[in-house]
């Protein structure tokens, strides 16, 4: 039987103490867990019985268990004199054209590097050029100074108070009137009476083609047999004769000045 307590105070931090430690400095009990603690009863507990439950395993695992099983026993009865002796074949693939020639530059370059001869080289020096900036760039960056100067030096005491009004905009009579107008039109659709309307019916009427749509009509109807009827056995064989425009003399005196 498993008993639990929840004292109202934490639980004294645990301190091993040894045999020659003097009995002031051991660690006190809290009173309240203390007097707890000593008038605890036995009595007060009751008996209760622990009920264990078993989970049965439901269709999914047990398949999965038997599926299982079938693989373990189909391993460990393997009749390993069904194999056959298997002989590896280990293939060599041969380079391409372009693979050795690639791999022949990458030999010559670093050939020629590694014997590469340093006493050919020549002796040079690095000159640092400074460019100076031109005259605009001078006078922006003056006028730029000059504004940053203003702003920081500017006095503060020489400003004047100003009190700001504000206006109100009346509407003109026109704005008024147009308003008036909107107003008048939703009063009249608010509070329109719907009985006062009539039932009508919708006739639909079928406009026919004009004379001038009828002639354009036919029109495209001939000239679209025209193009479906057409006769290719009626065309005659055309050569193309392709003609180079030479140049002129002054195009050509204008590339020689180019």
């Amino acid at each position: 039987m498993k008993l639990a307590f929840e004292p109202e105070s934490p639980p004294p931090t645990t301190t091993i103490m040894s045999a020659e430690t003097p009995l002031k400095d051991l660690p006190k009990v809290d009173p309240t867990l203390k007097g707890q603690l000593e008038g605890f009863s036995a009595v007060n507990l009751k008996k209760t019985e622990t009920e264990e439950k078993v989970r049965l395993p439901n269709k999914e695992d047990v398949e999965a268990e038997k599926a299982a099983q079938a693989h373990l026993q189909a391993v460990e009865g393997f009749n390993t004199a069904q194999l056959k002796h298997a002989n590896t074949q280990e293939k060599i693939v041969l380079p391409a054209k372009e693979d050795i020639e690639t791999e022949k530059t990458h030999q010559s370059i670093f050939q020629g590097v590694t014997g590469f001869d340093k006493s050919q080289m020549r002796h040079a020096e690095t000159e640092e050029k400074v460019a100076l900036p031109a005259k605009e760039d001078i006078e922006q960056e003056k006028t730029h100074q000059n504004i940053f100067q203003g702003v920081a030096t500017f006095d503060k005491s020489t400003m004047r108070q100003t009190s700001t009004t504000e206006r109100v905009s009346l509407p003109t009579p026109e704005d008024i009137k147009l308003e008036r107008t909107h107003q008048g039109i939703f009063q009249r659709l608010v509070s329109f009476d719907k009985s006062e309307m009539k039932p009508t019916e919708t006739v639909e009427r079928n406009v026919l083609p004009s004379q001038a749509d009828i002639e354009t009509e036919k029109e495209h109807q001939a000239l679209r047999q025209g193009i479906e009827g057409f006769d290719h056995s009626a065309l005659k064989k055309a050569e193309t004769t392709e003609k180079n425009t030479l140049p002129t003399k002054e195009m050509i005196e204008e590339e020689k000045k180019a």
